[in-house]
């Protein structure tokens, strides 16, 4: 399907914003495609759902060889803390929102007026579909020029303080590992909404033993939530 002349004009407008201009401008339209438009659009339209879930992929590996190559001298347990930090949807939010990326997505008329691009979730995910839609378009080692480029300074800040999007469902468990109790599992309680907005309910438990339920637009940061809930819990008593 060819581009219509004012969406072409949109992509040019947004890859001047980020700074990178698409060989396959048919790969950045899907990236900057919220699914309910193409749940309320007529013919074959894709949605940005499988970019993210690549885009989600990469990141996690970027992210991991960074951290491997930089601090030589850290143990596995403060990789896997930082690296929980900078990979979520808190930080790939603020990612997103450097670049307005959410102002170029093409969203269907529910979701518009329910203010769509100013959701966290949404702002994550247009972030990893657009870094997925780099990676296909170019190269690893492309994807990780622009990203070095353009959010080095913001990952050292996570990096340096530890305060900034804390990955509460590790400190639940290194709080449980130190007391030699280390069944913590997170079932899902519910499921709610429409396929293109959905609303999920976890529950983490201890030995079986429900602690607390969160709610989110996704599974991981309803676990988030719902481990946050536990742990000030606990350190409340």
């Amino acid at each position: 399907m060819s581009l219509s002349k004012d969406r072409l004009e949109k992509i040019e407008e947004f890859e001047k914003n980020i700074g990178y201009t698409f060989n396959d401008k048919a790969l950045i339209d899907v990236a900057l495609t919220h699914s309910s438009f193409t749940n309320e659009a007529r013919g074959n339209i894709k949605s940005n759902e499988r970019l993210e879930f690549l885009g989600d992929t990469i990141l996690d590996m970027v992210v991991s060889e960074y951290l491997f190559k930089h601090y030589t001298q850290k143990p596995e347990g403060w990789l896997t803390r930082t690296r929980s930090r900078i990979v979520c949807t808190d930080s790939f939010a603020k990612a997103s929102e450097k670049f307005a990326l959410t102002k170029y997505l093409r969203f269907g008329m529910g979701e518009k007026k329910q203010g769509g691009k100013l959701k966290k979730h949404v702002k994550a995910d247009t972030f990893e579909a657009t870094c997925a839609a780099i990676y296909l378009d170019s190269s690893y080692d492309d994807l990780c020029k622009f990203l070095y480029k353009n959010y080095k300074d913001e990952v050292l800040e996570i990096i340096n303080d530890d305060s900034l999007f804390l990955d509460y469902k590790t400190r639940l468990q290194e709080y449980y590992n130190a007391k030699n109790k280390k069944n913590l599992t997170y079932e899902l309680i519910k499921e709610e909404g429409p396929e293109h907005d959905k609303t999920f309910t976890m529950e983490v438990r201890l030995n079986g033993k429900a602690l607390a339920e969160g709610i989110g637009k996704n599974k991981k940061t309803a676990e988030q939530m719902a481990a946050k809930l536990a742990y000030e819990r606990i350190k409340n008593v």
